[in-house]
């Protein structure tokens, strides 16, 4: 059906309706605009033919919303290509209709006994997958998003049917990994046997997944003109990339590799992991206190900035990628890739929100490049000592946002006591002393 009119509902979208495969743990921005918007682009391009059962994994949420629109909703993707500010529309239907285990938790445990269900995605935020040993396995529901899920397991067990592939998109390292353990330490909490503990780690497929793309959900502070109204409307960059840590035999099931999508099988994630912290946030962090000392406001505005472009392009091709060990020409297309999603006119990205906790992010994120520059090439990478000169000053001189007692010390103590805090860096680096003093506005 044409959406044409502004009183048009969206509920009255003429819906396909195809087979439930896919139970979803989440009915937030990022899977909405990340995980259904790749569902719907693989429906479309291949023969996979399925939608997803939302579950909402909390209390409060928005599937009544959803459920309101007949879980349709239209998804933009604002961005740069090749310099070009463009922009892409996308009505979604990949969604069948919502579970709410809190209102009906039978509903949600029937979702064991249908054997066409084979996947399992998830964003719960990195505090969902987490063991709380209090949860109550058998209430209804549990509290924990891992507790519902060992129920919902425990149910499909007892009922004699496969189990699922799981994919879930939270921002911890390890994510699969670490829900099949917290899993089995439920099991074994709640005496579940060892016949259940051993069709979970035979019959279930735990892969660990890296996920990228800025979603920035519903633009409340600005109006999208569509002819039509939407009031679940979501916006995201035009960037994507899922990596997925896991046999190239699960492409026979779902067919990622048939969509032209930046979506990678892969039997060793972590070396895409470690591109995006060493590139992608080791960008961000080399530059955020040097462009917070300098009054820069957004990352847009750091790129426009001669001088701090200039910076941080150093950084990345000349000091970080070295010590990187995928292609190069992937490694630089990938961060051509950054510095153009860094000059999205559509996003906001404020450097305030950004520096927060500088310290630990700068352990994490750029360090390991240095250390690794140093080690590879015996000289010293003189824009990223500069930037940790800077990280230095910030905390001195600046307004930085971080645990208090990480404030106290930096303010007070002298600069070859904070490069020795091995509570800091994990090591000490006292040998950069001269180097940091040379590069930075510091004593």
């Amino acid at each position: 059906m044409p959406l044409v009119e502004r009183n048009f509902k969206m509920k009255n979208y003429a819906k396909t309706q195809r087979c439930e495969k896919i139970i979803q743990f989440g009915e937030g921005g990022f899977l909405r605009g990340f995980v259904d918007w790749i569902l719907q682009e693989m429906n479309e391009k291949t023969d996979f033919n399925a939608s997803a059962v939302v579950v909402q994994p909390i209390e409060k949420g928005m599937c009544d919303k959803l459920s309101e629109q007949n879980c349709v909703y239209t998804h933009i993707m604002r961005g740069l290509e090749n310099g070009k500010a463009v922009t892409k529309s996308k009505i979604i239907d990949s969604i069948s209709r919502c579970v709410k285990p809190y209102d009906n938790y039978d509903e949600y445990l029937a979702l064991a006994q249908n054997p066409d269900f084979r996947f399992i995605f998830s964003n719960t935020t990195e505090s969902g997958i987490v063991y709380d040993k209090d949860d109550n396995m058998f209430a209804t529901p549990p509290r924990s998003f891992p507790a519902k899920v060992t129920a919902l397991l425990y149910k499909r067990f007892n009922l004699g049917l496969d189990g699922f592939i799981f994919m879930p998109c939270e921002l911890i390292d390890k994510n699969g990994e670490t829900l099949k353990n917290i899993i089995l330490k439920i099991a074994d909490d709640n005496n579940l046997g060892e016949d259940f503990k051993l069709w979970v780690k035979t019959k279930n497929i735990f892969c660990n997944t890296l996920v990228d793309r800025i979603v920035t959900g519903y633009p409340k502070d600005e109006k999208i003109d569509l002819p039509y109204n939407d009031n679940m409307l979501n916006t995201s960059e035009l960037f994507h990339l899922w990596v997925i840590e896991g046999s190239k035999n699960i492409l026979k099931e779902i067919p990622f590799d048939k969509t032209g999508l930046n979506i990678i099988v892969t039997d060793n994630l972590e070396m895409y992991r470690t591109r995006k912290v060493r590139i992608l946030n080791g960008a961000h962090t080399s530059m955020i206190p040097y462009a917070m000392l300098e009054g820069i406001e957004t990352v847009k505005d750091c790129m426009e900035d001669e001088n701090m472009s200039a910076f941080v392009k150093k950084c990345v091709f000349d000091e970080i990628i070295p010590t990187l060990d995928l292609p190069k020409e992937e490694l630089i297309s990938y961060a051509e890739d950054v510095f153009e999603r860094f000059n999205n006119p559509f996003i906001k990205h404020l450097c305030a929100s950004i520096s927060l906790n500088s310290v630990s992010k700068f352990k994490v994120r750029v360090l390991p490049s240095l250390t690794e520059y140093i080690r590879r090439t015996a000289k010293m990478p003189e824009n990223l000592i500069f930037s940790l000169s800077k990280l230095i000053e910030f905390y001195k001189n600046g307004n930085p946002t971080d645990d208090e007692e990480i404030i106290k010390f930096m303010k007070e103590k002298s600069v070859r006591e904070i490069l020795a805090n091995v509570s800091f860096w994990g090591e000490d680096l006292s040998y950069l002393y001269d180097e940091v003093i040379k590069n930075g506005n510091i004593k």
